[in-house]
Protein backbone atom coordinates (compact mmCIF):
# COMPACT_ATOMS: atom_id res chain seq x y z
CA UNK A 1 0.00 0.00 0.00
CA UNK A 2 2.84 2.78 0.27
CA UNK A 3 3.96 1.64 -2.89
CA UNK A 4 0.57 2.07 -4.20
CA UNK A 5 0.18 5.31 -2.56
CA UNK A 6 3.28 6.91 -3.48
CA UNK A 7 2.08 6.10 -7.10
CA UNK A 8 -0.88 7.53 -6.63
CA UNK A 9 -0.28 10.78 -5.35
CA UNK A 10 1.63 11.90 -8.36
CA UNK A 11 -1.70 12.27 -9.86
CA UNK A 12 -3.25 15.48 -9.09
CA UNK A 13 -7.06 13.79 -9.21
CA UNK A 14 -6.23 11.21 -6.56
CA UNK A 15 -4.44 13.08 -3.95
CA UNK A 16 -7.54 14.39 -2.07
CA UNK A 17 -7.59 13.13 1.56
CA UNK A 18 -8.52 10.80 3.23
CA UNK A 19 -8.73 8.81 0.23
CA UNK A 20 -9.88 4.85 -0.10
CA UNK A 21 -8.77 2.35 -2.18
CA UNK A 22 -10.51 -0.70 -3.23
CA UNK A 23 -9.43 -3.22 -5.69
CA UNK A 24 -11.91 -3.77 -8.93
CA UNK A 25 -12.71 -7.29 -10.24
CA UNK A 26 -11.98 -8.02 -13.72
CA UNK A 27 -9.57 -6.59 -15.94
CA UNK A 28 -6.76 -9.48 -17.54
CA UNK A 29 -4.38 -7.24 -18.72
CA UNK A 30 -5.13 -4.12 -15.70
CA UNK A 31 -5.10 -4.02 -12.34
CA UNK A 32 -8.07 -1.52 -11.72
CA UNK A 33 -9.29 0.17 -8.85
CA UNK A 34 -11.58 2.15 -7.12
CA UNK A 35 -10.15 5.13 -5.66
CA UNK A 36 -12.33 7.63 -3.82
CA UNK A 37 -11.02 11.32 -2.27
CA UNK A 38 -13.38 13.76 -1.05
CA UNK A 39 -13.67 15.11 -4.69
CA UNK A 40 -14.54 12.33 -6.34
CA UNK A 41 -14.97 8.76 -7.48
CA UNK A 42 -12.19 7.25 -9.53
CA UNK A 43 -10.98 4.04 -11.16
CA UNK A 44 -6.95 3.86 -11.97
CA UNK A 45 -6.01 1.31 -14.62
CA UNK A 46 -2.61 0.17 -13.82
CA UNK A 47 -0.85 -1.70 -16.67
CA UNK A 48 -0.05 -5.23 -15.89
CA UNK A 49 0.75 -7.25 -19.50
CA UNK A 50 3.32 -6.67 -22.29
CA UNK A 51 1.67 -3.85 -24.51
CA UNK A 52 4.03 -4.33 -26.69
CA UNK A 53 3.32 -8.09 -27.38
CA UNK A 54 0.02 -7.59 -27.16
CA UNK A 55 -0.09 -4.80 -29.91
CA UNK A 56 -1.75 -2.55 -27.30
CA UNK A 57 -1.57 1.23 -28.36
CA UNK A 58 -2.07 2.89 -24.82
CA UNK A 59 -1.61 6.36 -25.96
CA UNK A 60 -4.51 5.30 -28.56
CA UNK A 61 -6.12 4.05 -25.57
CA UNK A 62 -5.97 7.22 -23.67
CA UNK A 63 -7.35 9.32 -26.94
CA UNK A 64 -9.97 6.65 -27.28
CA UNK A 65 -11.00 7.17 -23.35
CA UNK A 66 -11.61 10.42 -24.19
CA UNK A 67 -13.94 10.23 -27.64
CA UNK A 68 -16.10 7.65 -26.01
CA UNK A 69 -16.94 9.93 -23.31
CA UNK A 70 -17.77 12.72 -25.94
CA UNK A 71 -20.04 9.44 -27.61
CA UNK A 72 -22.23 9.57 -24.15
CA UNK A 73 -21.16 6.26 -23.42
CA UNK A 74 -18.18 6.09 -22.25
CA UNK A 75 -16.59 7.07 -18.48
CA UNK A 76 -15.23 10.49 -18.18
CA UNK A 77 -11.88 11.03 -19.02
CA UNK A 78 -9.81 12.32 -15.66
CA UNK A 79 -5.67 11.85 -16.80
CA UNK A 80 -3.15 9.91 -18.56
CA UNK A 81 -0.10 9.38 -17.22
CA UNK A 82 2.58 6.67 -19.63
CA UNK A 83 5.24 7.67 -16.92
CA UNK A 84 3.28 5.71 -14.49
CA UNK A 85 1.34 3.11 -16.38
CA UNK A 86 -1.70 4.68 -15.37
CA UNK A 87 -5.39 5.84 -16.94
CA UNK A 88 -7.72 7.47 -14.28
CA UNK A 89 -11.40 7.78 -15.36
CA UNK A 90 -14.56 8.53 -13.67
CA UNK A 91 -16.20 5.54 -11.65
CA UNK A 92 -19.69 4.83 -12.99
CA UNK A 93 -22.28 4.08 -10.12
CA UNK A 94 -24.20 0.95 -11.30
CA UNK A 95 -24.09 -2.88 -11.99
CA UNK A 96 -21.23 -4.27 -14.16
CA UNK A 97 -22.92 -7.09 -16.37
CA UNK A 98 -22.88 -10.49 -16.87
CA UNK A 99 -23.61 -12.76 -19.52
CA UNK A 100 -26.94 -13.57 -18.51
CA UNK A 101 -27.99 -10.45 -18.43
CA UNK A 102 -27.87 -10.32 -22.02
CA UNK A 103 -30.15 -12.45 -22.39
CA UNK A 104 -32.97 -10.67 -20.65
CA UNK A 105 -35.88 -9.19 -22.30
CA UNK A 106 -34.88 -6.16 -24.25
CA UNK A 107 -31.30 -6.36 -23.28
CA UNK A 108 -29.81 -6.56 -26.51
CA UNK A 109 -32.03 -3.28 -27.67
CA UNK A 110 -30.70 -1.25 -25.07
CA UNK A 111 -26.61 -2.42 -25.97
CA UNK A 112 -27.92 -1.71 -29.90
CA UNK A 113 -28.47 1.49 -28.23
CA UNK A 114 -25.25 2.10 -26.65
CA UNK A 115 -23.01 0.58 -29.60
CA UNK A 116 -24.69 3.33 -32.22
CA UNK A 117 -24.04 6.15 -29.99
CA UNK A 118 -20.52 4.93 -29.67
CA UNK A 119 -20.07 4.01 -32.98
CA UNK A 120 -21.39 7.66 -34.08
CA UNK A 121 -19.17 9.55 -31.75
CA UNK A 122 -15.73 10.84 -32.20
CA UNK A 123 -13.22 8.79 -34.49
CA UNK A 124 -10.96 7.22 -32.81
CA UNK A 125 -6.84 7.37 -33.37
CA UNK A 126 -6.16 4.10 -34.73
CA UNK A 127 -7.27 1.40 -36.79
CA UNK A 128 -8.29 -1.81 -35.56
CA UNK A 129 -8.25 -4.79 -38.16
CA UNK A 130 -8.59 -8.70 -36.61
CA UNK A 131 -7.23 -10.11 -39.82
CA UNK A 132 -3.68 -7.36 -39.10
CA UNK A 133 -4.21 -8.21 -35.74
CA UNK A 134 -3.99 -11.95 -35.87
CA UNK A 135 -1.08 -11.49 -38.48
CA UNK A 136 0.62 -9.90 -35.74
CA UNK A 137 -0.23 -12.42 -33.28
CA UNK A 138 0.71 -15.02 -35.11
CA UNK A 139 3.95 -13.63 -36.26
CA UNK A 140 4.94 -13.05 -32.45
CA UNK A 141 3.91 -16.66 -31.42
CA UNK A 142 6.39 -18.24 -34.71
CA UNK A 143 9.03 -15.45 -33.88
CA UNK A 144 8.96 -16.03 -30.10
CA UNK A 145 8.61 -19.51 -30.09
CA UNK A 146 5.50 -19.69 -28.10
CA UNK A 147 3.14 -22.53 -28.48
CA UNK A 148 -0.24 -22.04 -30.40
CA UNK A 149 -3.53 -24.24 -30.42
CA UNK A 150 -2.71 -27.92 -32.21
CA UNK A 151 -4.25 -27.33 -35.89
CA UNK A 152 -4.29 -23.74 -35.69
CA UNK A 153 -2.22 -23.60 -39.32
CA UNK A 154 -5.01 -26.10 -40.89
CA UNK A 155 -7.89 -23.08 -41.25
CA UNK A 156 -5.44 -20.31 -41.95
CA UNK A 157 -7.12 -21.02 -46.11
CA UNK A 158 -10.53 -20.62 -44.72
CA UNK A 159 -9.43 -17.99 -42.73
CA UNK A 160 -8.60 -16.00 -46.07
CA UNK A 161 -11.89 -16.70 -47.18
CA UNK A 162 -13.53 -14.84 -44.60
CA UNK A 163 -11.45 -11.79 -45.49
CA UNK A 164 -12.07 -11.87 -49.14
CA UNK A 165 -15.93 -12.75 -48.45
CA UNK A 166 -16.39 -9.48 -46.16
CA UNK A 167 -13.93 -7.68 -49.06
CA UNK A 168 -16.93 -8.35 -51.62
CA UNK A 169 -19.39 -5.25 -49.70
CA UNK A 170 -16.91 -3.53 -47.16
CA UNK A 171 -18.27 -0.77 -44.97
CA UNK A 172 -17.64 2.18 -43.21
CA UNK A 173 -15.08 2.15 -40.13
CA UNK A 174 -16.72 3.28 -36.73
CA UNK A 175 -15.14 3.83 -33.18
CA UNK A 176 -15.31 0.08 -31.52
CA UNK A 177 -14.83 -0.87 -28.41
CA UNK A 178 -13.34 -4.30 -29.71
CA UNK A 179 -13.43 -6.05 -26.70
CA UNK A 180 -17.42 -5.51 -25.24
CA UNK A 181 -17.69 -8.41 -22.94
CA UNK A 182 -20.65 -8.73 -20.46
CA UNK A 183 -18.17 -7.27 -17.90
CA UNK A 184 -17.43 -4.03 -19.92
CA UNK A 185 -21.18 -3.08 -19.75
CA UNK A 186 -22.54 -0.83 -17.19
CA UNK A 187 -26.38 -0.06 -16.06
CA UNK A 188 -26.72 2.73 -13.91
CA UNK A 189 -30.79 1.87 -14.27
CA UNK A 190 -31.49 4.65 -16.76
CA UNK A 191 -29.14 3.80 -19.75
CA UNK A 192 -25.77 1.48 -20.68
CA UNK A 193 -22.39 2.54 -20.44
CA UNK A 194 -19.55 1.21 -22.38
CA UNK A 195 -15.90 1.16 -20.60
CA UNK A 196 -12.60 -0.39 -21.39
CA UNK A 197 -10.83 1.15 -24.62
CA UNK A 198 -8.04 -0.99 -24.37
CA UNK A 199 -8.52 -2.66 -27.75
CA UNK A 200 -10.83 0.30 -29.27
CA UNK A 201 -9.92 1.64 -32.66
CA UNK A 202 -12.07 2.11 -36.17
CA UNK A 203 -13.42 -0.61 -37.24
CA UNK A 204 -15.91 -2.66 -38.95
CA UNK A 205 -19.35 -2.48 -36.66
CA UNK A 206 -20.55 -5.35 -37.33
CA UNK A 207 -16.96 -7.21 -35.83
CA UNK A 208 -17.70 -5.63 -32.82
CA UNK A 209 -21.55 -7.27 -32.65
CA UNK A 210 -20.29 -10.52 -33.41
CA UNK A 211 -17.36 -10.30 -30.74
CA UNK A 212 -20.03 -9.21 -28.35
CA UNK A 213 -22.49 -12.03 -29.14
CA UNK A 214 -19.10 -14.57 -28.81
CA UNK A 215 -17.82 -13.32 -25.73
CA UNK A 216 -21.23 -12.82 -23.96
CA UNK A 217 -21.61 -16.57 -24.50
CA UNK A 218 -25.29 -15.66 -26.86
CA UNK A 219 -27.00 -18.04 -28.53
CA UNK A 220 -27.81 -18.56 -32.53
CA UNK A 221 -31.30 -16.32 -32.23
CA UNK A 222 -29.60 -13.73 -30.05
CA UNK A 223 -27.57 -13.04 -32.99
CA UNK A 224 -29.98 -12.10 -35.43
CA UNK A 225 -31.97 -10.69 -32.83
CA UNK A 226 -28.94 -8.12 -31.97
CA UNK A 227 -28.20 -7.04 -35.69
CA UNK A 228 -31.72 -6.50 -36.14
CA UNK A 229 -31.80 -3.94 -32.86
CA UNK A 230 -28.46 -2.12 -34.46
CA UNK A 231 -29.85 -1.71 -37.92
CA UNK A 232 -33.12 -1.53 -36.90
CA UNK A 233 -34.41 -4.46 -39.62
CA UNK A 234 -33.71 -7.77 -40.85
CA UNK A 235 -31.00 -8.39 -42.81
CA UNK A 236 -29.92 -12.26 -43.14
CA UNK A 237 -26.78 -10.32 -45.57
CA UNK A 238 -25.22 -8.26 -42.22
CA UNK A 239 -26.07 -11.12 -40.06
CA UNK A 240 -23.84 -13.33 -42.02
CA UNK A 241 -21.25 -10.64 -41.70
CA UNK A 242 -21.61 -10.74 -38.10
CA UNK A 243 -21.82 -13.96 -37.84
CA UNK A 244 -18.17 -14.60 -39.83
CA UNK A 245 -17.09 -11.64 -37.70
CA UNK A 246 -17.54 -13.76 -34.71
CA UNK A 247 -15.36 -16.50 -36.14
CA UNK A 248 -12.63 -14.18 -36.72
CA UNK A 249 -12.99 -12.64 -33.20
CA UNK A 250 -12.51 -16.38 -31.99
CA UNK A 251 -9.78 -17.18 -34.42
CA UNK A 252 -7.78 -14.16 -33.43
CA UNK A 253 -8.26 -13.40 -29.75
CA UNK A 254 -7.61 -17.25 -29.08
CA UNK A 255 -3.42 -16.27 -30.07
CA UNK A 256 -4.15 -13.55 -27.78
CA UNK A 257 -4.42 -16.20 -24.87
CA UNK A 258 -1.85 -18.03 -25.57
CA UNK A 259 0.70 -15.30 -25.79
CA UNK A 260 -0.62 -14.39 -22.09
CA UNK A 261 0.11 -17.47 -21.43
CA UNK A 262 3.66 -17.69 -22.29
CA UNK A 263 4.10 -14.50 -20.58
CA UNK A 264 2.43 -13.97 -17.87
CA UNK A 265 3.35 -15.75 -14.22
CA UNK A 266 -0.37 -15.59 -12.20
CA UNK A 267 -3.27 -18.20 -11.61
CA UNK A 268 -5.23 -17.49 -14.57
CA UNK A 269 -5.55 -20.00 -17.01
CA UNK A 270 -5.06 -18.31 -20.20
CA UNK A 271 -4.06 -21.83 -22.53
CA UNK A 272 -7.55 -22.41 -21.65
CA UNK A 273 -9.35 -19.16 -22.60
CA UNK A 274 -7.09 -19.21 -25.98
CA UNK A 275 -7.83 -23.08 -26.61
CA UNK A 276 -11.73 -22.26 -25.87
CA UNK A 277 -11.83 -20.18 -28.05
CA UNK A 278 -9.70 -21.64 -31.21
CA UNK A 279 -12.38 -24.85 -30.37
CA UNK A 280 -15.32 -22.80 -31.18
CA UNK A 281 -13.34 -20.77 -33.97
CA UNK A 282 -12.47 -24.71 -35.45
CA UNK A 283 -15.86 -25.80 -35.13
CA UNK A 284 -17.65 -23.13 -37.17
CA UNK A 285 -15.02 -23.30 -39.78
CA UNK A 286 -16.00 -27.47 -40.02
CA UNK A 287 -19.80 -26.33 -39.81
CA UNK A 288 -21.45 -27.07 -42.64
CA UNK A 289 -23.21 -23.75 -42.13
CA UNK A 290 -19.66 -21.77 -43.32
CA UNK A 291 -19.79 -22.05 -46.76
CA UNK A 292 -23.66 -20.41 -46.54
CA UNK A 293 -22.48 -17.78 -44.38
CA UNK A 294 -19.57 -16.93 -46.71
CA UNK A 295 -21.86 -17.06 -49.58
CA UNK A 296 -24.36 -14.55 -47.82
CA UNK A 297 -22.45 -12.62 -46.62
CA UNK A 298 -20.74 -11.81 -50.21
CA UNK A 299 -24.26 -11.52 -51.73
Amino acid sequence: MTELDALLDQVPALTGSPRRIEELSGGLTNRNLKVTTPDGVYVARLNLSDSELLDIDREAEAFNTRAAEQSGVGAPYVDYRPDLGLLVIGFIEGRTYVDADLRAPGALDRVAIALRMLHAGPRFQNEFDMFTRQATYLRTCTERGFKVPDGYADFAADFARIRDALGVSPVDTVPCNNDLLAGNIVDDGDKLWLIDYEYSGNNDPFFELGNCWTECELDDEHLGELVTAYVGHESPKLIARTRLRAVTSRYGWSLWGFIQAATRDDDFDFYGWGQERFDKAAADFRSPDFGTWLEVAAS
